[in-house]
């Protein structure tokens, strides 16, 4: 199972976090990522930890001002990069120019979608994997694994009929060990979560409790 921490635009200490989750992938042996904003990506990289963006633009070099250049991100450190998160909605051509330019830059890839359709229709991209999270969901501490696990399994139906080799990781509501199993269970690869770790008082705690199972 792969562990992918989105510290939003939350008020937390990006590398205490990092740190946690660097020495928390160290010591199970479970993929732990985090992904900050944009400006903290080279202070998160250095300490290790595989790190993402949070997001990339589909450009390239040129008078674009206030985006996010994906050769930026890599030579900031980044391993990969998350697109089309429910905060952060792009039409499918604009989904389609960022993985061109993840790709050309060698960033992996996870496009966020609410429900199975929209998996379908991310996977035909070719991205990484997809990430299924019903945005009602979304920091509500209620994992769709329990609230509506056929969205999950449906998810990975619906990957696996367009591209079998597209990861499905579950989203929204994610926030204990429990809820980790219960997606491995449902078929999912990985989990995608956010204020489980990135609010705990103490993230490494959370971190240790959110990969115990595994």
């Amino acid at each position: 199972m792969f562990v992918l921490v989105n510290l939003k635009a939350y008020p937390c200490d990006p590398v205490e976090v990092a740190e946690a989750a660097h020495e928390v992938a160290e010591e199970s042996g479970v993929r732990v990522a985090v992904a900050p904003q944009a400006a903290d990506l080279r202070a998160v990289a250095e300490t290790g930890v595989e790190t993402w963006a949070q997001h990339v633009d589909p450009l390239a070099h040129g008078s674009h001002t206030g985006s996010t250049l994906a050769e930026r991100v890599a030579d900031a450190g980044a391993d990969g990069t998350l697109l089309n998160h429910s905060e952060r909605r792009l039409k499918l051509a604009e989904i389609d120019g960022s993985l061109s330019a993840a790709e050309r830059v060698g960033l992996d890839t996870v496009v966020c979608a609410n429900n199975p359709e929209q998996v379908a229709a991310a996977a035909a991209l070719g991205p990484d994997a997809v990430a299924v999270e019903p945005p009602e969901l979304i920091g509500t501490g209620t994992p769709v694994s329990k609230a509506d696990p056929d969205v999950v399994t449906d998810a990975v139906e619906a990957a696996a009929a367009v591209d079998d080799s597209v990861d499905v990781y579950c989203g929204a509501g994610i926030s204990t060990g429990d809820d980790v199993e219960s997606a491995a269970e449902l078929g999912a690869t990985g989990v995608l979560l956010a204020s489980g770790v990135a609010k705990a008082d103490d993230p490494k705690a959370a971190l240790e409790d959110l990969v115990e199972p595994l």
